[in-house]
């Protein structure tokens, strides 16, 4: 059997269809998501075999690297296949020691992305997110600079992350919100009333860590009777899962292995039985 991305769609926007398992690609970075990855070459196969088994929705930030995963999905993929959507973030600045500094003043914002839009080499970024809320910064003044670069044509869709129901809420007045970014997975469902919301909006939630390993402990067992089951492993009934619990969910599990790679998109074959997500869910 042909190897392909077997999940469903959905419309991000209304209007930009796609697969519901995409691709992460933070991990096409160096250690800590600093620097070029040991093997660039073994990073540019991985983002042309996702797109080979059908994926057609890639996920990263300007602060991978920094800028290191924008550059190689360019590298690797331009020119862009016509129903490939790229989404990536800005709104965090990265240092040589790794920390992850919340920049959402709209100048700094509007930078971050003009650099994005000239490392992916396009006129328009297909989904923009905001990758977190700055607490120096009023959230408002940071989501009307992405609506304001989405008025002049060089954002097609706004996205947010890290953000509650309430900052949801109040996107929403000022601009229309296409997707939400959260960490959500099997054993951490603290965002579950976002996602709620994102349901009632017909929003697309794209869970950050998906198939954490760390998170899994509770779970283990569930896991491995149903992995079991389906002669697959735990991490493949992980995604199963998430693509199970909701239609507006868009997971996007990334990895710098074409092996690793194969076994998430055959994740999309799996079938889970109710008393299986049952199981899982108890």
């Amino acid at each position: 059997m042909t190897l392909r991305n077997e999940s469903d769609t959905f419309d991000i926007g209304g209007e930009l269809t796609v697969h519901r398992l995409g691709f992460g690609a933070m991990r096409l970075t160096g250690e800590n998501i600093i620097g070029r990855p040991d093997d660039e070459e073994e990073a540019k196969r991985v983002l042309q075999t996702a797109v080979n088994l059908g994926v057609d929705f890639i996920d990263t930030a300007d602060s991978y690297g920094p800028g290191v995963s924008e550059r190689l999905i360019r590298e690797s993929l331009a020119p862009y296949p016509d129903d490939l959507v790229v989404a990536t973030k800005g709104g965090l600045l990265r240092n040589r020691d790794g920390d992850w500094l919340a920049r959402g003043d709209p100048d700094y914002l509007r930078n971050a992305h003009l650099a994005s839009q000239d490392r992916l080499g396009v006129d328009a970024i297909d989904l923009y997110q905001f990758h977190r809320p700055d607490p120096d910064v009023d959230f408002e003044e940071s989501v009307t600079a992405l609506a304001e670069l989405k008025d002049e044509g060089v954002i097609r869709h706004v996205g947010l992350s890290n953000v509650s129901v309430e900052q949801l809420e109040t996107a929403r007045d000022i601009v229309e919100i296409a997707t939400v970014q959260n960490r959500y997975n099997i054993a951490d469902r603290e965002s579950q009333d976002v996602l709620d919301a994102c349901e009632d909006y017909d929003i697309g939630f794209i869970p950050w860590a998906p198939i954490s390993a760390t998170d899994f402990e509770d779970k283990e067992s569930a896991l491995v009777e149903v992995a079991s089951e389906h002669d697959e492993n735990e991490y493949q009934i992980a995604l199963a899962w998430l693509l199970e619990q909701s239609p507006v969910m868009l997971p996007i599990p990334g990895t710098s292995s074409v092996e690793h790679l194969k076994q998430n998109v055959a994740a999309t074959r799996v079938d889970l039985r109710e008393d299986e997500m049952a199981r899982l869910n108890e």
